[in-house]
């Protein structure tokens, strides 16, 4: 097992890690942009090391000065957390060359399903069902109309190489589809340096459903069940839940078995997190994050099983604790992202922490780098808290949510917390009846 690990990231995932870390007797290295010089993970580190100014291409994105940090404090390994390097092949494999265990996938592996149209080829061999569409990458407006007329309208054309609702937009007849593919390779080219497309049958009122996954290097592979994604605004997640209140329980056994044997097929390490619309009784496959996820704590809940110590367990090359048949899905699980935002208009919040009261009791988590007199920066993802509540049904769970959001206590800055408290007083969430476009309708985008 590793003795020292240093954390490539920053905010409520370093803490995380730490934690984790500090619970299995492995000493932790924090980095830090000045920015960040009085974070909580900073504080709480064995030791921290100072890599850049506040900007984060000249800090938690700048690859040499981590490798430094690593290389003059001894570590065994490196995490990259959730965001910056965490899906980032090319320092996966630099990290590897210089020695250190990446707590992650392999480069190779980052690579396929970093690339859209790759990983959709691979699980589509593997045996998982996909979104039908182009059989690779649109270069041209022509191939995008042939394509469309094989689908039919609408169609979404979606990067490549992209993530986060970036490089995507809808077409919903031929005369729609010129525009609409002239800003996805323009939107792909700026966000990801590659106007690389491809297009796939736009469906009407999906759901969001991802299967959270890990394998080892002794070809082993196991799922920890489904969770609900659904509400989001703009593709950026805002509720989750698991399991999913639109699936039976043949649907998410099958789902999450399918899932397993291609991790399991393709020799697959470290967590990983498959994507699917469903709608009408059927899974499509979008993508597949091959990191942590930040909604990675619900399933923790509903199992009971720490996601952070297993991924650091199979990075040092020990097999998985758990066989599928040993893992046992208990109650229900709702997660809040709370943001440094405007709950209207959205618009970041930084600014410093005037009072802080993060909710308790029975099945209430908090993941949060917070506390009062913390100074948010302007320089990075405006996600400050996740609020966690766990229940022995949906229905307790929701009842322990609406407390703990109503304790809820960020004070000096706007926060979307007041949206949240809105979103599950609507009786479509009370009764789970929501898909992918429900929030956005709600809020009138």
């Amino acid at each position: 097992m590793f003795e020292k690990i240093l954390i490539a990231n920053r905010g409520e995932i370093a803490l995380r890690i730490h934690r984790a870390c500090r619970e299995m007797g492995i000493h932790t290295v924090a980095i830090h942009s000045t920015a960040d010089a009085d974070a909580m993970h900073v504080r709480l580190a064995d030791e921290s090391v100072c890599i850049g100014p506040p900007a984060a291409r000249d800090s938690y994105l700048n690859i040499p000065a981590i490798l430094t940090a690593a290389a003059i404090t001894g570590v065994d390994a490196i995490h990259p957390g959730i965001g910056f390097m965490s899906e980032n092949a090319n320092f996966a494999e630099m990290v590897e060359e210089h020695g250190f265990a990446f707590i992650g996938p392999t480069p190779e592996h980052i690579r396929m399903m970093g690339d859209k149209v790759t990983a959709k080829k691979t699980v589509k061999a593997l045996g998982l069902p996909t979104v039908p569409g182009s059989a690779g990458a649109v270069p041209t407006l022509e191939e995008a109309r042939e394509v469309a007329k094989e689908t039919g309208y609408p169609v979404l054309i979606k990067a490549s190489a992209g993530g986060g609702g970036k490089g995507m937009k809808v077409a919903n007849s031929e005369g729609e589809l010129e525009e609409a593919y002239k800003l996805a390779r323009g939107e792909a080219r700026a966000a990801f340096g590659n106007d690389e497309v491809y297009m796939e049958k736009y469906l009407g009122r999906p759901r969001h459903i991802e299967v959270q996954l890990i394998g080892d290097t002794h070809g082993n592979a196991v799922h920890f069940g489904e969770r609900d994604c659904s509400l989001q605004r703009r593709h950026q997640k805002v509720i989750e839940e698991a399991p999913s209140p639109g699936l039976n329980a043949d649907e998410r056994a099958e789902i999450g078995a399918i899932a397993a044997k291609v991790v399991r097929d393709m020799g697959y390490r470290g967590v990983g997190t498959m994507e699917f619309l469903y709608e009408n009784g059927q899974f499509y496959f979008i993508e597949m994050n091959t990191r942590l996820q930040i909604e990675h704590t619900i399933s923790e809940m509903i199992t009971g099983i720490d996601l952070v110590r297993e991924q650091i367990r199979v990075a040092a090359g020990l097999p998985l604790s758990y066989k599928q048949e040993e893992i046992v899905f208990t109650g229900h699980a709702i997660e809040c992202r709370i943001n440094a935002e405007n709950p209207e208009t959205f618009l970041p919040s930084p600014g410093t922490i005037k009072g802080f009261h993060a909710p308790g009791g029975l099945g209430v988590r908090v993941d949060s780098a917070l506390y009062d007199g913390y100074k948010i920066p302007p320089y990075y993802d405006s996600m400050i808290a996740k609020l966690v509540v766990h229940g022995a049904s949906r229905n307790e769970c929701m009842l322990r949510l609406r407390r703990s959001l109503e304790e809820f206590v960020i004070g000096g800055v706007d926060t979307t917390l007041p949206l949240h408290r809105r979103i599950i007083s609507q009786s479509d969430f009370i009764n789970g009846h929501y898909d992918i476009h429900w929030l956005e309708e709600f809020l009138g985008l």
